[in-house]
C-alpha cells in the first residue's frame, strides 16, 4: 500500500501529520482535473497517488500536490498546487 508514496511515507505517517486516522490512498482509476485559472476549464491530470481526507484529497501529477475534492461520482476536482512537498501539503488541508 505504501508503494505509491513518497520514500519515507507511509499510510500511518500521514494519518499522524494530518490528525485523520481514516486518510487513505484511493484508487487511480478516475477521472482527475483541475481548474484553470480565470477560465471555466479543467486540465485532466495522470496522478501516481491520491490521497483522501474524507471529502478532501491531495493528487500527486507531474512531482506536485494538488488540493481537491472528492465529488459524488467519485472524480477528483482540483483547485490549486500545493509543491512538491507532502507535508507543506498536508499542513495547507
Amino acid at each position: 500500500m505504501n508503494a505509491d508514496l513518497p520514500n519515507g511515507w507511509t499510510i500511518e505517517r500521514i494519518r499522524s501529520v494530518s490528525g485523520d486516522a481514516q486518510a487513505g490512498l484511493l484508487s487511480l482509476g478516475r477521472l482527475v482535473v483541475v481548474e484553470q485559472h480565470g477560465s471555466a476549464d479543467y486540465d485532466v491530470l495522470q496522478p501516481d497517488a491520491i490521497l483522501s481526507f474524507h471529502d478532501l484529497c491531495l493528487v500527486r501529477a507531474d512531482d506536485e500536490w494538488f488540493m481537491g475534492q472528492l465529488d459524488a461520482d467519485d472524480s477528483v476536482i482540483c483547485w490549486a498546487s500545493y509543491g512538491p512537498d507532502l507535508a507543506e501539503a498536508i499542513r495547507g488541508l
